[in-house]
């Protein structure tokens, strides 16, 4: 009979692997269904296969959390022409959904409403009254017609709503006013009509409202001038008011047209669920290991079904009752290491990313990283000046627009941005899983790089780290012109040839940008480029030299920094002791410099062994870029050509400091 008692263990651990599986199943079915509906041709989500692993990272947009549940569906800007499927509220762990920027149509299902992790919504579903966990609303620039629903009102942590470059009609609802943590309300470029409900003043944290390019009327109420530039009302010909600059006087006329209806007027929860749907109905929330179904109709069929695999094997197990002891100890040793390898898994997916940052969560908000509660430092007065929330950074990219894509590399896309201000920036996305795995040293790095200052370094403007988007965002001015590699190998005039003290000008200021990085003086440590190239040095409006990338490499994982190199050593920048030592010094970052002279002075990218030899002979005259047409100083050729071929030796030891570098320039 001890053979007996085993049983109800095994049928336990067959049950749950049972329910694992099908919960697996029904979360990819769910994604068929939603690929189904939002990309009919199969054009856009290819990786999206019904024998695939959504939580492997094959399925494009799509991440788990560490339950291996999906969390996060990011399909921004992918050119998706349909609508989306209901089987979305079968995701019961779904967090963050982003799907604006594409053509969207059709209804959006009442069922989403029942998604009660959802914290971050990118659609607009009509039960939202419900979707108490939502923080951010935002449908931007699809074709969405119809009215606001005033049901917004009840969604008291909602920070960001951004509706714009839509077709909404009809008035502001005044329930608007209710969201008292409301941060951002964006109307712009719409159809909208009406005055502007006075109530929204009130609210407290609000800071910026855009209603541009709308037919709003009427008296704007002054409490807006508080807002200062955040107010933005421009193409409102009916708007008028005091106080408030550049906003003209109202008249008679506009007084006799002011339209006081206000659409609704939510006073507590009581009365939005007695207008919600019963589907709409709020279910349990997802917890720590399990989602709560929609229905119980398929725990019913995974309870008969487990009871009937039950039965058949306590039937097996009677029939086997003589040769089950023999097998005993074997079973029992498949069943212990079995529950050891599921929590062994579990563990091992939890920080399966080269990062912890990569955990999906939304606990300390859906913008940034977390305040310091792992003593970290997060909080400190230094970052959070630095500091960008998501929804900023998408709407500097417009969504992550592959239109503004200035660059990728292995590791990182970069983006041209526009902030709020109106000024250009270079936005460069970081997948954290690329980063240091440490917090406490991705941190040190961070602290680093905001305290870089020098007019030949790219100013580091801020970051950004999302937990939703497994992503970090590195904020830098944009440099106007470009790369100093697109003005090399000039050959058809399409391209601006940089005259010889232009040139010179950009050498010296190369040097004195590394130089700063390798200077103690500033109270910051010795900094190593590691990377430096043509690639690297941007110019700005004036065609002075902006290093970019400046200590990045104490962001970034081993293993990425190590990719990095090929690149280096292909074009030739790749300091000759390293294939021995394995080291970066300040001499390897001279050897690449002496090795960008050559270029700047040449015009060429690639470097011949003839131009090696010209420079080594001194023989200047036979490589500099003969796109000058002779027009340089023979003596500053001279000098450069000399600096170049010393900072080029072989022995590191022979290479001059950049210090001693930029007393010969001067």
């Amino acid at each position: 009979m001890g053979s007996l008692r085993f049983l109800p263990a095994f049928t336990l651990l067959l049950a749950v692997l049972i329910l694992q599986q099908v919960s697996g199943n029904s979360e990819v079915r769910a994604l068929m269904e939603i690929k189904s509906a939002l990309d009919p041709s199969n054009k856009f989500l290819m990786s999206w296969t019904s024998d695939g692993d959504p939580c492997g990272g094959s399925f494009e947009g799509v991440a788990c959390n560490e339950h291996r549940k999906v969390a996060n569906i990011s399909l921004q800007g992918k050119g998706l022409s349909g609508s989306l499927s209901p089987a979305v509220a079968e995701l019961k762990c779904l967090s963050g959904l982003y799907l604006h920027y594409n053509s969207l149509s059709g209804e959006i299902p009442k069922e989403i409403a029942n998604l009660t992790e959802l914290s971050d919504l990118y659609n607009i579903p009509p039960q939202m009254g419900s979707m108490a966990s939502l923080q951010v609303l935002e449908l931007c620039c699809n074709q969405l017609t119809g009215d606001i629903p005033a049901e917004i009102g009840f969604l008291k942590r909602l920070s960001v709503l951004a509706l714009q470059y839509n077709k909404l009609t009809g008035l502001i609802p005044s329930s608007l006013g209710n969201l008292g943590v409301l941060r951002r309300l964006d109307l712009a470029f719409n159809h909208l009509s009406g005055t502007i409900p006075p109530r929204i003043a009130d609210i407290p944290q609000l800071q910026v409202l855009d209603i541009r390019n709308n037919s709003l009327y009427g008296l704007v109420p002054t409490a807006f001038k508080k807002l200062n530039e955040g107010f933005l009302f421009e193409n409102n010909q009916g708007l008028c008011g005091v106080g408030i600059p550049t906003l003209r006087a109202c008249t008679a006329f506009d007084n006799m047209n002011i339209n006081q209806v206000e659409p609704f007027k939510p006073t507590e929860n009581a009365t939005a669920q007695k207008n919600i749907p019963q589907s709409a109905i709020l279910h349990p929330s997802c917890n720590q290991t399990h989602c709560s179904n929609k229905s119980k109709l398929p725990q019913v069929a995974i309870v008969a079904g487990v009871i009937t695999v039950t039965i058949t094997l306590m039937g097996v197990g009677f029939l086997l009752i003589f040769h089950y002891r023999r097998k005993k100890q074997k079973i029992g040793t498949i069943s212990d290491s079995s529950d050891g390898q599921s929590a062994d898994q579990a563990k091992e997916f939890s920080r399966g990313g080269a990062s912890p940052l990569v955990t999906l969560e939304y606990s300390h908000g859906w913008d940034s990283l977390g305040e310091d509660r792992n003593g970290t430092g997060f909080s400190d007065e230094q970052l959070s000046n630095f500091r960008f929330n998501l929804e900023e950074i998408e709407s500097a990219t417009h969504c992550f627009s592959e239109m503004n894509i200035l660059g990728k590399s292995s590791f990182s896309t970069v983006y041209k941005g526009i902030l709020r201000d109106g000024s250009a920036v270079a936005i460069r996305s970081i997948n954290i899983t690329s980063c240091k795995s440490e917090e406490a040293v991705f941190v040190k790095g961070l602290r680093l790089l905001t305290s870089l200052r020098h007019d030949n370094l790219v100013r580091l403007r801020g970051f950004c780290c999302s937990r939703g988007r497994g992503e970090c965002f590195l904020i830098y001015d944009f440099a106007p012109k470009g790369s100093l590699s697109k003005y090399l190998d000039v050959e058809d005039g399409s391209t601006q040839v940089l005259d010889w003290s232009t040139r010179v000008s950009i050498i010296s200021g190369i040097a004195k940008g590394i130089g700063y990085l390798h200077s103690t003086e500033t109270n910051k440590p010795a900094i190593l480029h590691r990377s430096i190239s043509v690639e690297k040095v941007l110019l700005d409006q004036q065609l002075n030299p902006l290093i970019t990338d400046s200590g990045l490499s104490k962001l970034l994982a081993d293993d990425i920094i190590f990719s990095t190199l090929k690149t280096s050593a292909a074009m030739g920048y790749l300091a000759p002791e390293y294939l021995t030592t394995g080291l970066f010094t300040q001499k390897s970052d001279m050897y690449a410099f002496g090795v960008m002279i050559l270029q700047i002075l040449s015009g060429k990218q690639m470097l011949p062994s003839s131009v090696r030899l010209a420079a080594a002979s001194c023989r200047y005259v036979d490589f500099i870029d003969p796109n000058l047409k002779g027009n340089f100083s023979e003596k500053e050729a001279a000098k450069h050509t000399k600096l170049a071929v010393a900072c080029t030796h072989e022995l590191p030891e022979e290479r001059p400091t950049m210090d001693v570098v930029i007393q010969e320039l001067n």
